[in-house]
């Protein structure tokens, strides 16, 4: 089989909720999503999709992708899309570096396996662990009286894991914290998200300040550094998130001790494959994971799942289900939230087929 055309598509993905906040005064109201569609000589054709959360969240940006994607595509042409080992070494010869331009290319090749072998990609992932699998939900940023007021939503929704974004002022973020834990009811999971938000004095006093509440604190700074300096200061259960981007850090925060668990994005590891390989390591080593990525829609929450629903539940952290989030849908047979759960398709490949009315023509076509 080889590769005989490669497709790029545009769409924007609208929130129901408006926009979406987190710290330092970000937000993104429309989301830039780029999908790819490559085609093959034996009539098999696979999507993928990579949406990153704005411009300045990691080193990442919608037109970014569509560019690289431009660079690498040619450098496909010709080559069997099964074969995902070399095909990410293509890619990785073809551009160095930009992992998150590579994941939409990655994971259209997944759904090429899948379906030429008839298979789901959650079996070829190493198999389905049980019927579906929790969700978190993201309360984004705003009073503390109102993120508190989003708990009871959002558990009406099904969630039991609540996601907290803070990383503004000390104070403010303290305050949060306190009346968003007081919601809780038992069995529920809530996470103070500072997406590098705050400064190491000013996690410090956080995490003093949350010391007896129930709550996991997530990628308090900006540097792997920073963040294990406060990981060594409190007794909260530690996640890291911005600063795994790839293997040897998974490796290094292991022996550091420097985290509980690991927030692992699809596209900021390059896309399924490398994503898989730090998944297997997690297992090995002991590390629970939330599964997702930086944004996306129905081709991306479908791709997490796959993921997500191959991974053992006692190392499945969580996962999240971004097509619930937007207003758009991308692509039919998408996995769909059931009372806080999702569980991948089992049809071949993604099991997803877009919705070429929405995504209009290509911006971009190679081969």
């Amino acid at each position: 089989m080889k590769i005989t055309n490669i497709q790029t598509y545009r769409v924007e993905l609208p929130l129901h909720e408006g926009s979406y906040k987190w710290s330092g005064g970000r937000s993104v109201d429309v989301f830039d999503s780029t999908v790819v569609a490559i085609h093959t000589d034996a009539g098999i054709t696979g999507y993928g999709e990579v949406c990153p959360l704005g411009p300045a969240y990691l080193p990442a940006y919608a037109a970014g992708a569509r560019t690289g994607i431009a660079e690498i595509a040619p450098h496909l042409i010709g080559c069997d899309p099964t074969e995902l080992s070399r095909i990410n070494q293509r890619m990785d010869q073809s551009l160095r570096g930009h992992s998150y331009v590579k994941s939409a290319l990655d994971m259209a090749c997944w759904d090429i396996l899948g379906k030429a072998c008839g298979q789901p990609v959650v079996t070829l992932l190493g198999g389905r662990y049980g019927a579906d699998f929790a969700l978190y939900r993201a309360i984004s940023q705003d009073s503390p009286e109102q993120m508190a007021s989003m708990v009871g939503k959002y558990r009406a929704e099904g969630y039991t894991k609540f996601q907290l974004k803070s990383g503004s002022d000390v104070e403010t973020d303290i305050a949060r914290i306190h009346k968003v834990a007081a919601e809780l009811q038992p069995g529920d999971v809530l996470v103070a998200d500072a997406n590098c938000g705050w400064t190491q004095h000013e996690a410090m006093r956080v995490a003093d300040g949350v010391r007896d509440v129930n709550v996991y604190i997530e990628q308090p700074c900006l540097s792997y550094e920073e963040c294990l300096v406060i990981r060594r200061h409190t007794n909260r259960p530690f996640v890291l998130d911005e600063v795994i981007d790839d293997l040897k850090t998974v490796v290094r925060g292991y022996h550091d001790q420097a985290m509980d668990v690991i927030n692992l994005k699809i596209s900021k590891v390059g896309g399924l494959t490398k994503a898989r390989q730090i998944r297997d390591l997690c297992v090995s080593l002991g590390i629970a994971m939330t599964i997702e990525d930086t944004w996306g829609g129905d081709i991306i929450t479908a791709a997490i799942a796959h993921l997500a629903h191959s991974t053992p539940p006692e190392y499945l952290f969580s996962a999240t289900d971004f097509n619930s989030y937007v207003t758009v849908s991308i692509a039919e047979g998408a996995p769909q939230r059931q009372h806080g759960r999702l569980a991948a398709s089992t049809e071949a490949g993604l099991g997803v087929v877009p919705r070429m009315d929405v995504l209009g023509e290509p911006v971009l076509e190679i081969g």
